[in-house]
């Protein structure tokens, strides 16, 4: 699948022909910085993934393999959000103190599963904000670079789900039990960061915090709910703050997120239709 989608990744140009009228200067920074937040996550995605493919070649080539090709489409989406940042009048940013302190945490990660798990979670809640802003947005532009990362996202969610089996596999009991501890802090962590993003990114995705931060809960509370191997399980306490159930979520009618068939439909970048189109 990743071969495939390797062969005609850079064929997709992003179309920045029509200049954005802006409501104001500060919708314009919220902009940049929303789109440097993605770039941040881009960049991250991609020095894990190349690393732990340096780790893992000695006992699996085709994990390997499987690494290196998605941290290039993470790095691809890197090119592509330091093109859209020039044209919008920006540039890249240092990070701020929240996602600074996130990645700083992260960067220090030694076991593979930990990192797998935290790259996954970061995914997760990046596919959530990257489709509600979608689904406010009206610029062509802004809605072809926001497509892009939803639509990829929609198979590196899964796929990473796949690497985190296939590293667990190989991983003593003790430190397969480490990963609960990790998932809820991760979950709630993840909830409350909703709360710092809108500071600066609000006046541009409009995403209200209340709806973003169910979103987080919601769809990081999903993300197990059917993958009674990994035993993770979202906090009660979490769901009913944000008036969800783990019965409701796991009745939910719509594709596993993490599934096989869920990456197999996602594969061809062409025939995906984004949800929130």
């Amino acid at each position: 699948m990743l071969r495939k989608r390797a062969e005609r990744m850079y064929d997709e140009k992003l179309d920045l022909s029509q200049p954005i009228v802006w409501e104001s200067e500060e919708e314009r920074a919220a902009a940049i910085a929303f789109f440097n937040a993605a770039y941040r996550a881009e960049e991250s995605g991609l020095t894990q993934a190349h690393e732990l493919a340096q780790e893992v070649a000695a006992w699996d080539p085709d994990l390997a393999e499987c690494l290196r090709l998605y941290g290039n489409e993470e790095g691809w989406h890197r090119e592509l959000l330091t093109e859209f940042l020039a044209w919008i009048g920006g540039t890249i940013k240092p990070m701020g103190r929240v996602t600074g302190t996130f990645y700083k945490l992260y960067g220090r990660a030694e076991r593979m599963e930990t990192i797998v798990l935290t790259n996954l979670m970061f995914e997760t809640i990046g596919s959530t904000t990257y489709r509600l802003a979608l689904r406010r947005a009206t610029h062509p532009a802004v809605r072809q670079m926001l497509t892009i990362l939803t639509r990829d996202e929609s198979f590196h969610v899964p796929l990473n789900v796949h690497f985190l089996r296939q590293v667990l596999a190989r991983t003593p009991w003790i430190s397969r039990q480490r990963l609960k501890p990790l998932y809820h802090l991760l979950y709630g962590t993840l909830i409350a960061s909703a709360y710092a993003s809108r500071r600066r990114a609000l006046k541009f995705d409009k995403i209200p915090f209340a709806d973003l931060s169910k979103a987080y809960a919601e769809h990081l509370g999903k993300l197990f709910i059917h993958e009674s191997d990994l035993a993770l399980r979202p906090s009660t306490a979490i769901l009913r703050l944000f008036g969800l159930r783990r019965s409701e979520l796991a009745r939910a009618e719509d594709l596993s997120a993490v599934s096989v068939l869920a990456a197999e439909a996602a594969v061809d970048r062409e025939r995906v239709i984004v949800n929130a189109l």
